[in-house]
């Protein structure tokens, strides 16, 4: 006999028995192995950005600890050629704001530039979202219908739903490649607004009333 033996003296016919399900406890030990390198990897394969909950889903880990392993990623690659940059639950891996030259010269041809119109009204979008194209021309006072509509071809603006107004005008913000394009990880690091600037803003802020409630789902409902 080889020491496989069934109780009743028959071997399983596969030659081994049937191996039990691993607990719980040996379940975490083996996600909580998840290193940062496995996390470059994860988000460097992956074709879009990941929110949180798939990163935690995919690993077998709770958000806590996906925030940490996030953390010590983004300062892991400070000094590298690649940065992690997240735009609220989603995270994503961005060419560093300094290669910028030199990858769009390997590329052949420069970073398409922004007019004084694009920069004032993508600043609008940038510090004032979700806003309205509506909102965005009474700041600066001239219609800016091909100038939004610009912005959104170059993915610097995007539209993340629709106001609870009369018409359901589109409500406007900024994304990944906004993030990109100014060498940011995120909203929080926008510089700080010149004060006149800073007031015109209030000003329409107090304007507002309900007409940029979001509504995310096109249904009518707040998210």
């Amino acid at each position: 006999m080889n020491g496989r033996e069934t109780q009743n003296g028959h071997e399983p016919l596969n030659g081994d028995y049937p191996e039990a399900e691993p607990s719980a406890s040996a379940a975490s030990t083996e996600a909580a192995d998840l290193t940062e390198a496995q996390l470059e990897a994860l988000l460097f394969v992956a074709e879009r950005p990941l929110s949180r909950r798939e990163i935690a889903a995919a690993a077998g880990l709770d958000r806590a600890t996906v925030d940490g392993r996030l953390g010590d990623l983004e300062v892991s690659l400070r000094a590298r050629g690649i940065r992690l940059i997240a735009d609220g639950d989603r995270v994503e891996l961005v060419t560093a704001p300094e290669a910028g030259a030199l990858i769009a010269r390997y590329v052949g041809s420069e970073a398409v530039r922004l007019s004084p119109a694009s920069l004032e009204t993508l600043a609008i979008i940038a510090y004032r979202q979700p806003v309205t194209k509506a909102a965005i021309e009474r700041i600066r006072g001239v219609d800016s219908d091909y100038t939004v509509r610009t912005l959104v071809h170059r993915r610097l603006a995007t539209e993340l739903g629709r106001a609870e107004a009369p018409g359901r005008p589109i409500l406007y913000g900024t994304g990944f490649d906004f993030l990109e394009r100014f060498g940011l990880t995120s909203l929080d690091d926008l510089p700080a607004l010149d004060p006149e600037v800073a007031g015109r803003l209030e000003v329409e802020i107090g304007r507002r009333g309900a007409d940029d409630s979001l509504d995310l789902d096109g249904d009518g409902q707040l998210d």
